[in-house]
């Protein structure tokens, strides 16, 4: 007698997940009656950490913390990090060049100051 492959929806699937790895559950060995094969739901458990999903063998877009970027991710954030120096460069330049017209006007007028009669008088 040929065993048929259970087939389980990707719903099933996040919901068994999720009450597995809930924090205090003591649910922990439910999940087990529910799927025929023991080792599918510590496959599920284990893609679920490692990808973000337990119905996807690619990562999730948002990557766990602390885990290693793709590809796209680390383009963008050197894009990020060139903007952020260009616009810190740019704030630089302008804080030097706020710097010298505070410098002149203060030079200007002490120079009008100096000029003009007093109206002491």
């Amino acid at each position: 007698m040929a065993s048929r492959k259970r087939v389980y929806g990707a719903e099933f699937r996040e919901g068994a997940v999720r009450i597995v790895t809930r924090p205090g559950s003591r649910f922990r060995r439910w999940p087990r009656i529910w799927v025929s094969i023991p080792g599918t739901l510590h496959s599920w458990v284990s893609r679920a950490r490692r990808n973000g999903s337990p119905s996807s063998d690619r990562p999730v877009a948002d990557p766990s913390p602390g885990g290693r970027l793709r590809e796209s991710e680390r383009a963008e954030l050197e894009r990020l990090r060139a903007e952020a120096r260009e616009r810190d460069k740019r704030i630089r330049g302008l804080e030097m060049e706020r710097d010298v017209c505070r410098r002149f006007v203060a030079l200007w007028v002490k120079q009008l100051r100096r000029t003009r009669p007093s109206r002491s008088g």
